[in-house]
């Protein structure tokens, strides 16, 4: 297998093209809605930036070229979380007429606590629902994804290269675009990339974002050492993370827009 031909099994996968972002900017959800969305995001997300043992288990089999590269990726992803949160409380700020929900940006403890309630609120009827967490099922799927990176074993190291690779590809063509398109392009929160609270968004999108950069990391580590002999392995891990990350799509679609949608009609 050549990477080109795996970049395009990812590009593909309906995870790549998922409505979800395009339904958030035509729905306008309730700022409740938001606060769930926000949540399982950001709970996702949060799974996705430690490297765990992968960049030592490369080293492991060999490849430190390919080490250093993901763990290119895993420094530049550091403590991104506070900035999410901010986003995520600026968004919701700017989704209620007249008072602001939340006074100080910076307290991310403060709005991950909200963005839990809504989704209690919301989701806590669905089978499955975990209080604890304020996940669902789908979201604990996708997130355990990258338990495999905990392991130096090389069959899980592959593995976790193919869902980096997934992992970056989706995030640089259809996470970060899609945010904003519904965050700032739809005009619905009057938000720009000028704005402080928006300056995660503005760090991970486009041609000189990070996320572009990661996604080349990406590439160029599967490329170098994507062989019959891993292949399978690797093509494994993109493809349990595109469709774990799927599930999760249609989950916050069905339940938090498409349920708006209904709402609103009604």
């Amino acid at each position: 297998m050549r990477i080109e031909t795996l970049v395009d099994r990812v590009k593909t996968h309906r995870c790549y093209s998922h409505p979800i972002f395009h339904n958030w900017a035509r729905v306008n959800p309730r700022t409740e809605a938001i606060g769930a969305l926000f949540h399982h995001i950001r709970s996702f997300c949060d799974a996705t930036r430690p490297g765990w043992n992968l960049p030592e288990g490369l080293k492991q089999i060999g490849l430190p070229t390919e080490s250093h590269l993901l763990q290119e990726i895993v420094d530049s992803e550091e403590n991104h979380g506070p900035e999410l949160a901010m986003m995520a409380g600026h968004i919701i700020n700017r989704s209620v007429p007249g008072k602001a929900l939340f006074d100080d940006l910076s307290d991310q403890a403060h709005i991950e606590s909200m963005l839990k309630r809504c989704s209690d609120k919301l989701l806590g009827q669905l089978p499955g629902y975990d209080f604890a967490t304020g996940l669902m099922p789908q979201t604990k799927k996708a997130i355990h994804t990258f338990e495999a990176r905990k392991s130096t074993a090389p069959q899980d190291v592959y593995k976790s290269l193919g869902t980096a690779l997934a992992l970056e590809i989706i995030s640089n063509r259809q996470l970060i675009p899609g945010e904003k398109a519904c965050l700032i392009d739809s005009g619905l929160y009057r938000a720009s990339f000028d704005e402080p609270a928006m300056h995660y968004l503005l760090e991970h999108y486009g041609e000189t974002g990070a996320e572009c950069q990661h996604e080349q990391n990406a590439i160029e580590a599967v490329g170098s050492v994507l062989s019959a002999e891993n292949s399978t392995a690797i093509v494994q891990g993109a493809d349990d993370f595109l469709n774990n990350l799927e599930a999760l799509w249609d989950l916050l679609d069905a339940t938090l827009l498409q349920a708006e949608d209904s709402r609103a009609a009604a």
